[in-house]
């Protein structure tokens, strides 16, 4: 029969073991809040709100991410962002998705053919973020990180997603969600938000001059599934002083090369 030291050695062992694996849990937590939450970067407190931890917690468990290049801070506002480390995860998980491999061509020939960045965008709920881009060889060009969660509110590729969806979905986003300025451009009126989507559903992409960032252009479109609905939006940006959205054809070309897209994926216009 086992010993009473035994027995507590055994208590012992897992009582530590449950420790170990609720603190992974609550670092887990705190690393995939930031994927959901819809913000780029974020603080001690208002991770601690939303988790119900303590902000002695969260501090801890940052740091330990930090350790792992999963997080970063800002040493200046000392807010936290996703790490390399942890876009390098959601990289390996995009790079079997056979809608990347699937764009790629035509991220190359929107970039060659308009001499300006071209990106794919898929949507995380109520955000998007950029998944792959085609940067072309000028001194002077627009470059995206990817990985990194936007509002569906704010610049082309994010308006052309919500122009297209449900309008109970887009109801439910204006509900939830204050509209927030990125740029002093940010649309923050809804009337004018919606008013603007019913254009861009009509005319089929999706145009901004510096509303998600200060300097930049960008004209969007959308690619549908087999049901129809939208499942990526492939935009053109670059530098305002240059690029202009609806000049030399690129709205034809973006579109075009956004239907080829959707008919791969059985979508019938």
């Amino acid at each position: 029969m086992p010993t009473a030291a035994a027995k507590s050695t055994v208590t012992a062992d897992d009582d530590s073991q449950s420790r170990s694996i609720a603190a992974v849990e609550r670092a887990m937590d705190v690393l995939l809040y930031f994927g959901r939450s819809g913000h780029p970067d974020l603080g001690v407190t208002e991770i601690a709100t939303a988790l119900g931890l303590t902000k002695a917690a969260v501090h801890r468990i940052l740091t330990a991410l930090r350790s792992r290049d999963l997080i970063t801070v800002d040493p200046v506002t000392r807010r936290y962002a996703l790490g390399h480390a942890a876009v390098s995860l959601g990289r390996a998980y995009l790079a079997r998705t056979d809608l990347r491999a699937m764009a790629a061509p035509e991220l190359r020939l929107l970039a060659e053919r308009t001499g300006e960045t071209a990106t794919l965008s898929l949507r995380r709920g109520d955000t998007r973020l950029y998944v792959d881009q085609v940067v072309p060889d000028q001194e002077l060009r627009m470059e995206v990180t990817l990985g990194i969660p936007y509002p569906l509110h704010a610049g082309g590729s994010s308006k052309a997603f919500l122009a297209f969806l449900p309008d109970s979905e887009v109801d439910a986003y204006l509900d939830r969600h204050p509209l927030q300025p990125l740029t002093d451009k940010t649309v923050t009126d809804p009337a004018k938000l919606r008013k603007e989507l019913a254009a861009i559903r009509k005319r089929g992409y999706a145009t901004s001059l510096g509303e998600r960032q200060a300097g930049a252009a960008s004209i969007a479109a959308p690619v549908f599934d087999h049901d129809g609905h939208v499942v990526a939006v492939l935009s053109v940006a670059g530098p305002a002083a240059r690029f202009k959205p609806e000049g030399s054809g690129n709205a034809q070309e973006l579109v075009a090369a956004a239907a080829r897209i959707s008919e791969q994926l059985g979508y019938v216009a």
